[in-house]
């Protein structure tokens, strides 16, 4: 044997070696920089523009997918939310139909409650039974208060034991000043429930997340009890403005007029929640102005690397490489005038040591307006790698000892 390739093999066996100690000892090896998690422009800051004059004291606008905040106006003031109730007790609705607890086609029974509620109804006698597709219909496009407390009833058993629900479920949303005292939005005595624009902003992403509420919030016009009792729309912009998805108004006297409004063009989805208007008018005109502005403005885009990732060497891994991908699906919510101009920059290490876990951080994609960092998204690995046995690490040596590495 060749003495110069005898030396070279006990070397490579040195190597082979320490490195495997220094990862068979339980000890795992970090990378440096660890990559954060993806920071998109609604983490950054909250665009707030000046030329947007709307006539409500609470209002904020948002992107669905992001969740960007591109306005915002006493956004954190508590008020009265009236029938905007209706979109949590909405969510939860959806909520047991998706996990197969509940069918469109169960038949809700009204109890005496439920049919002496009141204000906005469909006039439920106690007894009566409907489905609940229509018991929905009645809630998202008349706001009928005795719908939302049969259902209510029907999942949680009684009106409370809904009502805790609604608020364990905007408490897991982030809704931090919200309190429900019922499921339809009236007044409990001299009380009343409590929310901020910024929650219902929450709660009506966390809703339009579930593309059947869709096929309810769109609809103007329709009829329950085999077309004998008509339904019309509260929301007049599902009407006259292009894109409308829903998705619930409300009104009591210490409510004032209020409306979260939802409408999507090109594949981008707008949030506008405005609270407490003096008018009907005045609450869909403000509406009508922030997404206006949002889509004339605004577009989501797709980030990708400006160049393919490079596959990473696996240090003693029993694959020699792993694939490097992002994180995700990014899209990013950015200004029209800079979405072309935007630029990238790859971080990403020079190895990885195995085993390699599918996710594990590899590096970044920081994008660019000008030198402003606008996101930061993680490089993840795309496959498991796992490491070279005691066995597998000799024969690696063996080969390159009689073969040179060949």
């Amino acid at each position: 044997m060749n003495q110069k390739r005898l030396i070279a093999g006990l070397l490579c066996l040195l190597l082979l070696a320490g490195a495997a100690t220094a990862l068979w000892d339980g000890t795992p090896r970090e990378l440096e920089p660890a990559p954060a998690p993806a920071i998109f422009l609604a983490d950054i800051q909250a665009l707030g523009p000046e030329t947007i004059h709307i006539d409500v004291p609470f209002a904020i606008l948002i992107e669905k997918e992001t969740g960007t905040i591109l306005f915002e106006k006493g956004a954190d003031t508590p008020t009265a939310p009236a029938s905007i109730t209706k979109i949590m007790t909405t969510l939860l609705i959806i909520e047991e139909i998706e996990a197969g607890r509940l069918s469109l086609d169960d038949m809700v029974t009204a109890s005496a409650w439920a049919a002496g509620m009141g204000g906005s109804q469909i006039y439920l006698e106690e007894g009566e039974q409907m489905s609940v597709r229509d018991m929905l219909k009645a809630i998202i496009i008349s706001s009928a208060n005795d719908s939302s407390v049969a259902m209510a009833e029907h999942i949680a058993g009684t009106e409370e034991a809904f009502v805790a629900r609604m608020n364990a479920r905007a408490a897991e949303l982030g809704m931090v000043n919200t309190i429900f005292l019922n499921s339809t939005g009236l007044p409990v005595g001299n009380q009343e429930s409590q929310t901020t624009a910024r929650d219902v902003a929450l709660m009506s992403r966390a809703l339009i997340q579930h593309e059947l509420v869709k096929d309810f919030t769109t609809i103007w016009m329709d009829t329950v009890r085999g077309g004998e009792f008509g339904l019309s729309n509260t929301n007049r912009l599902i009407y006259y403005f292009e894109g409308a998805t829903g998705l619930k108004t409300g009104f009591t006297q210490a409510a004032m007029y209020c409306l979260a409004a939802t409408a999507e063009r090109d594949g981008v989805e707008y949030i506008a929640v405005v609270l407490h208007g003096a008018t009907s008018d005045g609450r869909f005109e403000a509406a009508k102005t922030l997404l206006s502005f949002a889509f004339a403005n605004y577009t989501l885009v797709n980030i990708q690397p400006d160049e393919v990732l490079r596959p990473l060497r696996v240090e003693l891994g029993v694959a020699d490489t792993v694939q490097p991908v992002l994180e995700g699906h990014p899209r990013l919510l950015l200004e029209r005038r800079v979405a072309s101009n935007v630029t990238q920059r790859v971080e990403l290490v020079e190895s990885v040591p195995a085993p390699v876990q599918a996710g594990q951080s590899l590096g970044l994609l920081t994008v660019y307006e000008g030198e402003t960092p606008i996101a930061v998204i993680p490089i993840v690995a795309g496959d498991d790698v796992e490491k070279l046995s005691t066995l597998q690490v000799f024969g690696k040596f063996l080969r390159l000892l009689f073969t040179g590495g060949l």
